[in-house]
């Protein structure tokens, strides 16, 4: 059998078993990229993903214009032969923003007042008002905002971290992911989102269940003994280690690291999850109930696997879809997510945690300047210009990269393309874009592929 078939058949069996949340450890960690390029800022990367595309109009993106030409036709001069995912063929009238915008902290930042709890960390955001991205449908979207193509089976950009970097934890994936839902139409998340592709297969992300054990079969069935598990996995190991001087198949290594990983995470992954301990205005704060599976909940888990060594946590809220209902859904997701947001800056703040943590807001891409009314005012797809923010890890609070015309269509100064974003992550970690490439069927394969990357050098302190 060869390799890349022992290597699918061994995910294969592991799918989300406790066997295969090893598959994110540090252990071995030298078969990656070794030490950092250059000094970096920041020490790991909290991705806070508003899946199916949040509104840049009703959010960062203040637009006078769009008011004042709400329910006009949209001029052709914007549209004509461009990708608009739901509205080909329709009449294209103009929306104007679903609720009012002010600035707020010393910085003068535009925020809606959907958004009250972000109007209090104006000045430790740096908000991204002229992103691109080249999907314009969910799926793929998010595919290339992972993972800098559209080409399914690339590494996602948290497995680039760990396996570059490692994890700061032996008992802990180096790269865990987190879901919760609440909101319009919530789009479904692969599991391939966050693999590892062609990457030792050990740096895949490994997602935590909100309901029963976080992850599958972390639990000892009844009867099984701590010593009686230790036993088998040192007989399992034996064993292996055996087959590795015979046949020298690294992934041996990764099942050996899983077998040793599963085991410490009996006792850690409980520990990790039962957040009973906290104080009570932590979980205040938050807005958190132990248990719920909330993105609330879920950011304060963020900031415990934060704390314990974890890389890479990427958090994915789904139900931002909004193509209609725009203002009643903006509600419901802002306030399952809003205040959550804040309270894990202002926690890792308080922690002397943030400027050694990028924090990343964001969706897949945003929304349409045009009306679309299914249900009431809503907005499609789109990819020509839209917000996200970073926030710690060496990046300028308060600050602000970019803007989009008049309508908010298209990003027309300092234009952010999702791979100069990739770019400057990697850059804040310490890693160079274009050096960190991995071989693969013959090329020097990079997150941030063959063109040319820029670090937003404008925002970084």
């Amino acid at each position: 059998m060869s390799l890349h078939l022992q290597r699918r058949a061994f995910l294969g069996q592991a799918g989300l078993s406790v066997g295969a949340a090893a598959l994110g450890s540090r252990l071995f960690a030298a078969g990656g990229a070794g030490e950092p390029h250059l000094p970096g800022k920041a020490k790991r990367v909290i991705f806070l993903c508003m899946a199916g595309g949040p509104s840049h109009l009703e959010t960062f993106d203040y637009k006078p214009k769009l008011d004042q030409l709400h329910g006009k036709p949209m001029p052709e001069s914007f549209t004509k032969g461009q990708p608009i995912a739901q509205l080909q063929g329709q009449t294209l009238k103009v929306q104007g923003h679903l609720t009012k915008f002010r600035q707020h902290g010393r910085s003068g930042q535009w925020i809606s007042d959907f958004m009250p709890w972000h109007h209090k960390i104006a000045d430790d955001i740096c908000i991204l008002r002229s992103m691109v991205t080249e999907q314009i449908n969910h799926d793929p979207a998010h595919t290339f905002m992972n993972t800098g193509t559209a080409i399914s089976g690339r590494p996602s950009m948290g497995s680039w971290v760990t396996y570059g970097l490692g994890a700061e934890t032996e008992d802990l994936p180096g790269f865990v992911v987190l879901t919760s839902v609440g909101g319009r139409n919530p789009q479904p998340i692969a599991s391939r989102q966050w693999s590892a592709g062609f990457l030792p297969s050990r740096y895949q992300g490994v997602e935590f269940n909100s309901a029963g054990d976080p992850v599958h079969y972390v639990s000892n069935p009844a009867g099984v003994t701590t010593s009686g598990q230790r036993a088998v996995v040192d007989a399992v190991a034996a064993l292996d280690q055996r087959r590795l001087k015979l046949t020298g198949d690294p992934e041996i290594h990764t099942r050996l690291a899983a077998y040793e990983m599963a085991f410490r995470m009996q006792a850690s992954v409980p520990e990790l999850m039962d957040v009973s301990k906290e104080p009570k205005h932590i979980l205040d704060m938050y807005g958190a109930t132990p248990g719920d599976g909330s993105f609330a909940s879920n950011c304060l888990l963020a900031r415990r696997l934060a704390e314990r060594g974890t890389r890479f946590i990427h958090l994915y809220h789904r139900g931002w879809d909004h193509h209609g209902d725009l203002a009643k859904y903006m509600g419901v997701c802002c306030g399952l997510t809003d205040r959550a947001t804040w309270a894990l800056l202002t926690d890792l703040k308080q922690r002397g945690m943030l400027d050694d943590t990028l924090v990343i807001w964001g969706g897949e891409f945003g929304r349409t300047p045009m009306f679309q009314g299914k249900g009431g005012a809503g907005r499609d797809h789109h990819i020509k210009g839209f917000s996200m923010w970073m926030a710690g890890g060496g990046v300028k609070g308060g600050a602000s990269l970019g803007a989009t015309d008049e309508l908010g269509y298209n990003a027309v100064e300092d234009v952010v393309h999702v791979r100069d974003l990739h770019a400057t992550m990697l850059h804040l970690l310490g890693l160079d874009a274009e050096r960190f490439s991995v071989k693969y069927q013959g090329l020097d394969m990079r997150l941030t592929g063959v063109e040319k990357a820029r670090v937003l050098r404008e925002v970084l302190v």
